[in-house]
């Protein structure tokens, strides 16, 4: 009997997949791991922009800039159009989208957390309540002289 032989191919595909999908998040986190390109991206937030626009808020050379945006270009996270020496860029968010659900699989240990601290900040109020009522006086009932 033979075996079938869609088998293999079938798991280094899905393998091949998952190679692929981990080195796009590869790109994608180390082009967000930069304080200049994250706030390029803020910037871009809802509006196309040439680059001399991104370039005349960083203190930095039109050159800088440019190589910033290219590192954003080639991990898929900014759409660039030319026309002629004009450049502007846009933000593509599919990227984005992608390294959130990668990162949401981990939303459950941050959810712990604050589940932590809502008790602790419970525990805190409640002792602060505590602390903060007044005394209930005792009343002394003396015994009557006989």
């Amino acid at each position: 009997m033979v075996a079938p032989t869609n088998v293999l191919p079938v798991v280094a595909i899905d393998n091949a997949d998952a190679d692929v999908e981990a080195a796009r998040l590869d790109v994608v986190f180390q082009a967000l791991s930069d304080r200049t390109r994250r706030a390029i991206l803020q910037r871009l937030d809802g509006e196309a922009l040439l680059v001399s626009e991104l370039a005349a808020q960083f203190d930095m050379s039109l050159q800088g800039v440019s190589r910033h945006i290219q590192v954003l270009v080639r991990a898929g996270l900014i759409h660039q159009e030319r026309t002629g020496r004009i450049s502007r860029c846009s933000l593509t968010a599919g990227p984005l989208c992608d390294a959130a659900v990668w990162l949401n699989r981990y939303t459950k240990y941050w959810q712990q957390q604050f589940d932590v601290l809502a008790s602790t900040l419970a525990a805190i109020d409640a002792r602060r309540d505590a602390a903060a009522e007044p005394p209930r006086s005792k009343r002394r009932t003396t015994p009557k002289p006989r």
